[in-house]
């Protein structure tokens, strides 16, 4: 067998199996052959097929995204930035999550859009909760990412007919349906031949599905060892909707149906008892998530472009609760995600003592992993899974370099991406993705977002048009 090694590296982000961290290590090599890590250290002297100058490199494990919605969300650039909704809290969901129409075209073009955005941002493995579309699992593969696909299934959709009222339209027999195929799409997503997909149970959110439904796909998963997602505690709306159908808080109510344990991510666990807007009696749920071994897939940007924001990061780390990151908006850059990580608790907690960057490139990584129940992925040490990404220590954001970490998160980003590998494959070479035509993909999403807006007056309960929910920064004239 042959390696590919980088040599000298300046920095690698190595994991340290003895004491369960990731530590710092300079001028070392690493090598990697088959798919998997085969030295991290000092003085490689087996056979390389090819090697990379590292002298100029930091080296770190590639990151884990465990909630995204990449079949949608690039479709709503420039249009859901900062929409009003005062009658739900300013939640996007509820006015506005309906009202755009995608085709097979258009998700397409969605996911190879986020899945690019995300690779040039150091991701190698992400978790794609989307409904099923014809062609998923082979354009996830295609994109040479390492992915979980999660197809979401429900017992009701909500709509709303006058902008602060909340309805929901139940079909407990189309939930099941979805579930099922839930199950067959997970199998396939297993036994895919690239051998990078997995699958993930997904009931949709805590107030569309049913006590039974939810319990059930929470022990499917549970028998198979597979990880269990639903969106809950993500809006006042719902935290006030749990309440009137059981008087209990989303966290309580799903530790009474047992769907709170070690198999859970709740996507997004925001509006939790303790959390100022809710006025809450009870400061129980951060306890419950902790002792059941819950993982919470926290992702800052879309709410905070509302104003809303986890209370906080750090303080849930310190209850003992596992975090990981998700994009659950566009853009699909994760390293802008992990930085909004960190302002947006330092703001909310009103100090820079709420978390470290530690804590932050942790929940990106080992967070994740644990989350998927993988020990392989998320650490750079030897027999784990080749997902590496290489920073360029010589781009000017990244100079000076002291702490590079750091930097990455708070000031370079994406720019510094350099090469990322997964499963020992290149898919980003030079800062460019080597899988996918990324221009064709971004010509056809240009093209799917211009079809969705003419159905947009259609589906909103006020008729109105994507100018008049999104209206242009400025006005806009002809030239003269």
């Amino acid at each position: 067998m042959t390696s590919t090694v980088i040599r000298n590296a300046a920095w690698v982000v190595a994991w340290d199996g003895t004491e369960n961290r990731h530590v710092y290590l300079r001028d070392v090599d690493v090598a990697f052959e088959d798919g998997r890590v085969s030295h991290v250290g000092k003085g490689y002297e087996g056979a390389a097929a090819s090697e990379i100058d590292g002298r100029d490199r930091m080296v770190m494990p590639g990151l884990i995204n465990i909630h995204s919605h990449p079949s949608s969300e690039p479709l709503r650039k420039g249009i859901t930035d900062e929409i009003r909704s005062p009658g739900f809290f300013h939640s996007s969901l509820y006015e506005f999550l309906t009202i755009f129409n995608n085709d097979a075209e258009g998700f397409a073009a969605s996911v190879r859009v986020a899945m690019g955005e995300l690779l040039l941002s150091g991701v190698t493995t992400v978790v794609d909760i989307s409904p099923p579309f014809d062609g998923w699992l082979d354009i996830l593969a295609e994109s040479g990412i390492r992915a979980c696909a999660a197809p979401g299934f429900r017992d009701a959709r909500w709509y709303t007919t006058n902008g602060h009222a909340l309805s929901y339209e139940w079909d407990e027999a189309n939930g099941r349906a979805g579930f099922e195929r839930a199950q067959r799409i997970v199998d396939l997503a297993n036994q895919h031949p690239s051998g990078r997909l997995m699958g993930m149970i997904c009931p949709s959110q805590i107030d569309t599905c049913s006590a039974d439904l939810l319990r059930d796909a929470y022990d499917y998963a549970s028998e198979r060892n597979l990880p269990w997602q639903t969106h809950a505690a993500q809006s006042v709306t719902e935290f006030q909707e749990m309440i009137r159908r059981h008087g209990k808080t989303p966290i309580q109510w799903m530790d009474d149906i047992g769907v709170l344990g070690e198999h859970t991510i709740i996507g997004h666990g925001i509006f939790l008892d303790h959390h100022p807007w809710v006025h809450w009696s009870t400061r129980t749920d951060l306890g419950l998530i902790a002792e059941r071994g819950v993982t919470v897939a926290h992702c800052p940007t879309v709410f905070m472009r509302r104003g809303i924001a986890l209370q906080t990061f750090g303080g849930y780390l310190k209850a003992g609760i596992n975090m990981g990151i998700g994009t659950d908006t566009y853009p699909h850059n994760y390293l802008e995600e992990m930085r909004n990580v960190g302002t947006v608790a330092r703001a909310v907690a009103e100090t820079v003592d709420d978390l470290n960057t530690s804590d932050i490139f942790n929940a990106a990584t080992i967070g994740g992993a644990k989350a998927l129940k993988r020990d392989d992925i998320g650490r750079l040490q030897v027999g784990a899974k080749a997902d590496l990404v290489l920073v360029d220590l010589k781009a000017p954001s990244m100079i000076p370099v002291r702490e590079p970490l750091r930097s990455l998160v708070f000031v370079a980003g994406d720019r510094a991406i350099r090469d990322v590998f997964v499963d020992g494959e290149q898919v980003v070479r030079d800062g460019a993705v080597t899988t996918m035509d990324m221009e064709s993909a971004l010509e056809a999403l240009q093209e799917a977002q211009a079809r969705s807006m003419t159905s947009i007056p259609d589906l909103d309960w006020a008729g109105r048009t994507a100018e008049e929910l999104a209206p242009m920064v400025f006005e806009t004239r002809d030239g003269v």
